[in-house]
């Protein structure tokens, strides 16, 4: 997820990413990160088999810098595009 003006990004994982995005998009947790910096585009997202693995994924990418983490966004969403309209109808 990132804020309005891309300069801040959150890393997440979840079981069900149309109920989470919702949550951020609509910040029903007033108090979490998302909330406080305005992270509502959804602009990267995987899918993975286990939550094992997604999780370890998480991890690789939260302890990655920030231009490791625009180079993986780039990979998918070059345009940094808010990819919710692509997903809300899965």
């Amino acid at each position: 997820m990132a804020s309005l003006n891309n300069k801040v990004l959150y890393t997440g994982v979840t079981s069900d990413l149309l109920s989470r995005v919702q949550q951020h998009k609509q910040k029903l947790y007033c108090e979490s990160f998302t909330s406080k910096y305005n992270c509502i585009r959804l602009i990267y997202f995987e899918t993975f088999s286990t939550i094992e693995e997604a999780i370890d994924e998480e991890k690789r990418i939260k302890g990655g810098s920030r231009a490791s983490k625009e180079k993986l966004i780039n990979t998918m969403n070059p345009n940094w595009k808010d990819l919710w309209e692509d997903t809300k109808d899965w």
